[in-house]
């Protein structure tokens, strides 16, 4: 099963939901993806793959995750965590960072990173 783990970095409005929306899509999970913000996270299925969308920017502290959610997802998954720098410190080093700028309202620049 596919574990990796995807931080999504970017102002409000720049895109990491589409993203999500995107990738769900490609993996067969349907049109209905939507922003996690006020659940924290929102779980795609199908016999294929498991997505785990996170949006983190209610929290304050990586406790707060802890608390609430857990790691347990990451071993299950894919988790894409919007706002992921809010809880870097307990992610593992072999996480995946897009960066999305926004330049305009019709054009992104794209910065995908992994630290090993």
């Amino acid at each position: 099963m596919k574990t990796d783990i995807v931080v999504l970095n970017g102002e409000l409005g720049s895109g990491k939901t589409v993203f999500v929306q995107g990738l769900a899509k490609y993996f067969g999970l349907g049109d209905e993806v939507s922003s996690p913000t006020f659940t924290i996270v929102n779980e795609y299925i199908n016999d294929n793959v498991n997505i785990y969308h996170f949006d983190v920017y209610r929290l304050e502290t990586e406790k707060q995750f802890m608390d609430t959610i857990g790691t347990e997802y990451f071993e299950n998954g894919i988790s894409i965590i919007e706002w992921g720098n809010i809880i870097k410190n307990i992610l593992p080093t072999n996480t995946i960072y897009i960066d999305i700028s926004k330049i305009d309202d019709n054009t992104r620049n794209i910065l995908i990173r992994r630290n090993l």
